[in-house]
Parts: C-alpha cells; structure tokens; sequence
C-alpha cells in the first residue's frame, strides 16, 4: 500500500459537502482515507472571484499506481460535476479540484495515453497557502521529495514569507 496525500478545493455550490462528497469518493474508488485535515477558507488563488474557497488535505492508503489515482481523480471530479480543467494557468470558479501532492517520495513526471499529465510532488503545492496549511496539519514530518524538508520546516518558512 502506498500512501498518497490529495489536495481537495470548492468555491460554488454547498462547499463542505462538496469536500465530503470528494472524500467519500476517493474513499470508494482510490483507497482508505486515513487522515482527513480540517476545512479552510481561502481566498482565490490565480484568478479574482467574489466565492471564497473551502480546502482540504487527505492522506489516502492505495494499491493504485500514481497515474491511476490522477486518472480517478478526474473521474471523480467529473462525477461531482466538474466540466472543465484549469489549463495554461488559467482558473476559475469550480465545484471540486482534486489535486495529487505526493505519492510517497516519488518524483515523477509523465503523461497518460489520454493526454492527463502528472508531475510529482505538485510542482506549485509550496507556493499555496490552501495547500500547505492543510497537508502541513496532516503531515507534519512528511519530507518532500525534491526539497528535503519536511512539510512542517516547509510551511514556517513559507508563513515568514
């Protein structure tokens, strides 16, 4: 079994729900949800929107390879939803993102038959507040893979920031 950690985002609809909803779904389709942080509200990032954001971070227990949780990751936003992914930096409103941090210390860069790119660690995860402020509470003593510190070391001096 390996342990990936998520990142889980909504700014329309009934939020908290939103966020269970996602949970429950990776609990059926990706694997045991075995630590789920608290909800925070956070204001858009990469875009201007009067809807705060509700974010989240699990840890999730799965035989699932890398790319086939990306790939039900999607399948799960698409349940819930979703009818388009951001692209070329370009956000907007959305009922659920669901984002693959890291998976285990994997480094990894690669891209699906269909198209679904997957870069691990998240290539901007130490440049969000929403994402480190949850993972952080989660995962504490959690190394990234690339930076060599832990996501405690990593989320202080990102707060000094």
């Amino acid at each position: 079994m390996a342990k990936v950690y998520i990142g889980l985002g909504t700014n329309l609809g009934d939020k908290e729900q939103n966020l269970r909803d996602a949970v429950q779904k990776i609990g059926e389709q990706i694997g045991k949800v075995v630590s789920l942080s608290a909800f925070y509200v956070t204001a858009p990032w990469g875009f201007a929107s009067e809807n705060s954001f509700l974010n989240a971070a699990a840890c999730v227990e799965t035989e699932l390879s890398p790319l086939a949780v990306l790939l039900e990751t999607q399948v799960i936003e698409r349940e819930l939803g979703r009818t388009k992914k951001s692209v070329n930096g370009e956000y907007s409103d959305r009922l659920i993102d669901i984002d693959l941090l890291l998976y285990e210390n994997l480094v990894l860069s690669v891209t699906s038959p269909s198209g679904a790119e997957l870069n691990l660690p998240h290539p901007l995860m130490t440049e969000r507040d929403f994402v480190m402020l949850p993972l952080a509470e989660i995962a504490p003593d959690v190394v990234h893979p690339i930076l060599g510190k832990t996501m405690k070391e990593l989320i202080s001096s990102f707060c000094r920031q």
